[in-house]
């Protein structure tokens, strides 16, 4: 991940966390457009309370993407407890979609093709890391 792509994430990043709920609430629903299965997932789940934890996570991330091996045992301790909740390395395609499509939607024009690669990296990155903790609990 380029300097380049740090800054273009923490200034798009500014522009969604003033809507953060409405944000989360795209992504939620996005998530389940693509794969209504991971629905159940959340069955039990106080949505609300979800939303808030989803963006809190992406403020940290956010907050450290200059540094995100500082993150990366929080990042692999979220990854084996997604693990435990029956994630699969497939959900991690359908997540890094419904991402970009809500920065799309919150964005509008200000997600250009470099603000999307950068999320895309960024999220490349940390899925790689969550998918080999969860990997370590199924081995």
């Amino acid at each position: 991940m380029t300097p380049a792509q740090q800054i273009l994430i923490r200034e798009s990043w500014a522009q969604v966390a003033p809507i953060a709920n409405t944000a989360a609430t795209i992504f939620y629903d996005r998530l389940f457009e693509l794969d209504p299965s991971l629905r159940s997932m959340f069955s039990r789940t106080d949505m609300a309370s979800q939303r808030r934890n989803l963006m809190q996570t992406l403020g940290v991330v956010v907050a450290s993407i200059d540094r995100l091996e500082k993150i990366v045992p929080a990042v692999e301790a979220l990854g084996r407890r997604h693990a435990g909740y029956g994630v699969e390395a497939a959900h991690f395609d359908t997540v890094g979609q419904a991402l970009l499509e809500t920065l799309a939607i919150g964005l509008g024009d200000a997600f250009t093709r470099e603000v999307r690669e950068a999320w895309a990296t960024a999220y490349g990155i940390l899925a790689g890391v969550m998918q080999s903790a969860a990997a370590e609990i199924a081995a």
